[in-house]
């Protein structure tokens, strides 16, 4: 049998099971409700759902979407977060295969030995960035709300797998040297001293990603406060600039960046269609937040790419 395909199965099974814990904090965290009681029950007749009606996606499919005591519909947000959460932890397992694969099992001379760790903790980083924009993105849509459980978490996440990495850097690796000469250093009493100045690694990359997540974090604050001082009303919440900050996080500064285009390309045209349809006006409100999740998740898979793209345009 084909390992990846077992790889991709196992991430898929995983997916479903988290993909239900997620339509758990879907719908409780905006309402500031506890995610471990009450039991899962059903919110139309409050009745408890039986283990065997809570197998994700399977259980939907068997009850034909209603459920078993009340006969009322079950919403197909439901199955659809449990198949998109699926979707991708197999993606990222299919990825994971393909990095162990490569540092494990086939010969890559001259490889550093940190990059197998840098690259299982950039699949993690994508993978939990993933589960917490899938949440958001339907969070956003159905209340308006980003919870901080979320955004918060997730900006900590990316600071714990930042300085894990850091862990994992060899002597001298990632340091920032200036030239020889470059600048002069003097101390009390003591002579000036030309010579080397530089970052070690783990500062340039734990400093690096904190300044990603402050620099993504102002770029959204500026645009949400320009707006409110041009159209004097509130126009976007702070939970999305804190989900900018959490992508940078996770991502780094530059797919943060594109997951921004992105979400605003999206939104401007979901906005245009309503307006051509008469269904909103120029003061209409939208779910930023929502379209900025999709932007996250288009950069998580291909921003690297559109990055050296546009890298190579430039030079």
């Amino acid at each position: 049998m084909n390992v990846r395909l077992l790889y991709e199965a196992a991430g898929f099974l995983l997916g479903l099971l988290f993909g239900s814990f997620l339509n758990v904090c879907i719908v409780r965290l905006p309402r500031s409700r506890s995610i471990v009681r009450p039991a899962s029950h059903c919110p139309q007749c409050n009745a408890p759902i039986r283990w065997h009606d809570n197998i994700p996606l399977l259980s939907w499919l068997l009850l034909r979407g209603r459920c078993r005591d009340c006969n009322q519909p079950i919403p197909w947000r439901y199955p659809a977060v449990e198949l998109a959460t699926a979707l991708w932890f197999a993606l990222l397992a299919s990825r994971l295969y393909t990095v162990l694969h490569f540092y494990f099992f086939s010969s890559a001379p001259g490889t550093p030995s940190s990059y197998a760790p840098f690259a299982i903790l950039n699949i993690l980083a994508v993978l939990l960035l993933g589960f917490l924009l899938l949440g958001l993105m339907v969070m956003d849509w159905q209340t308006g709300l980003l919870p901080d459980a979320f955004t918060l978490t997730g900006i900590a996440l990316g600071l714990v797998l930042i300085c894990s990495q850091a862990i994992f850097l060899g002597p001298a690796e990632g340091q920032v040297l200036l030239p020889p000469n470059s600048i002069h250093l003097t101390s009390v009493g003591a002579a000036t001293d030309p010579g080397n100045v530089f970052l070690t690694g783990p500062e340039a990359l734990i400093g690096g990603r904190i300044l990603a997540i402050l620099g993504a974090a102002l770029i959204l604050g500026l645009i949400r406060w320009g707006y409110r001082a041009l159209r004097h009303r509130q126009g976007m919440g702070l939970g999305d600039v804190k989900m900018l900050a959490m992508i940078a996080a996770l991502l780094g500064f530059w797919p943060a960046i594109v997951s921004l285009f992105f979400g605003a390309m999206a939104a401007t045209l979901y906005a245009v269609v309503l307006v051509a349809r008469g269904r909103a006006s120029s003061g209409s409100r939208l779910p930023f937040g929502s379209f900025l999740a999709l932007g996250g998740l288009l950069a998580a898979q291909f921003g690297d790419r559109i990055i050296d793209a546009y890298s190579q345009l430039l030079h």
